[in-house]
């Protein structure tokens, strides 16, 4: 019996349908089809009939591993599955560092923003302080009868004199918090946090997604020029977002996080994809080729 025909066997043992075993296992029916009849040809490559394989074989009971020993040669041949992380590592540093480029590059901009604001200030209490009448000074009138002066003891040059103070105190105050305010603003960051690392050959992890924007973007791109892989997204409500083969000519998808509570990620080959949000790489929780990440997006 060929491996088709066993994992048919288990499913109908099991009695579970086609349409099950594509919501349990995330493949499509057309390639769960393919791999009962042994058609490989039709699914996406070498590395996905194995993975595939692999997730059937765990959906009906069947221990993956002792299946793909037992039809190894029957199988199409792939390469070793310990994948070298380095080139998405290097991928990741670059992204960094352009986004520490980027941060430092808008710091002198602020500074200099901040010093124009604090001029203005500066100036607009200098020209109302020479505007207005000195403290204790005396106010000139002619006098018809003897050319004598009138010293004005009436205290409304100090008064106005005060009011104009608090006035560029409280101006200048209001123009420095807004300062501060944008300031915030642009350092603030998106933060991820793992809540559940899943476990086995696919594992479903759940992560928390906080600091994102109204306007914030989800943004999957290929990782090597040389590999692809076979990605699904679904939204809030298990809308379907993408579906399908990603490699280069693919990348990037982007994603509007504006309307999403949630973000079901599906990814058949981790190593050859990188996800960031608005700048900020998300790690991978395990080392897994395929995996299942869940993000929960806090906008509190």
């Amino acid at each position: 019996m060929d491996v088709g025909e066993k994992l048919k066997e288990a499913r109908l043992a099991k009695d579970i349908s086609l349409d099950s075993l594509q919501e349990k296992t995330k493949i499509q029916k057309r390639y769960l089809v393919a791999i009962e009849e042994g058609n490989f040809d039709i699914l996406p490559g070498k590395f996905y009939t194995r993975a595939f394989i692999k997730e059937y074989a765990t959906a009906v009971g069947i221990n993956p591993d002792e299946i793909m020993t037992d039809h190894k040669e029957e199988l199409p041949a792939t390469e070793e599955e310990n994948v070298q992380y380095s080139r998405i590592q290097r991928t990741r540093k670059e992204s960094r560092s352009d986004k520490e480029s980027r941060s430092s590059s808008i710091i002198p901009t602020v500074t200099v923003v901040l010093l124009i604001i604090a001029i203005i200030a500066v100036a607009i209490f200098f020209i109302r302080q020479s505007s207005s009448p000195s403290d204790g000074e005396p106010v000139e009138e002619e006098n018809s009868n003897d050319g004598g002066m009138i010293i004005d003891d009436s205290g409304e040059g100090d008064g106005n004199g005060a009011a104009d103070d608090n006035a560029d105190d409280s101006e200048g105050g209001t123009e420095d918090e807004s300062a501060e305010e944008e300031e915030t603003e642009e350092n603030e960051e998106v933060s991820v946090e793992v809540v559940e690392e899943g476990t086995g050959n696919s594992p479903t992890s759940e992560l928390e997604v906080t600091g994102a924007g109204e306007e914030a973007t989800l943004i999957l791109e290929s990782a090597d020029d040389e590999q692809n892989s076979w990605l699904e997204i679904t939204g809030t409500d298990d809308e379907s977002l993408f579906s399908g083969n990603f490699d280069a000519e693919a990348s990037p998808v982007e994603i509007d996080l504006a309307d999403e509570e949630s973000i079901s990620l599906n990814i058949g080959n981790s190593s050859a994809v990188t996800i960031s949000i608005d700048g900020t790489d998300i790690e991978y929780p395990t080392s897994a080729i395929h995996q299942r990440i869940n993000l929960q997006m806090n906008n509190e």
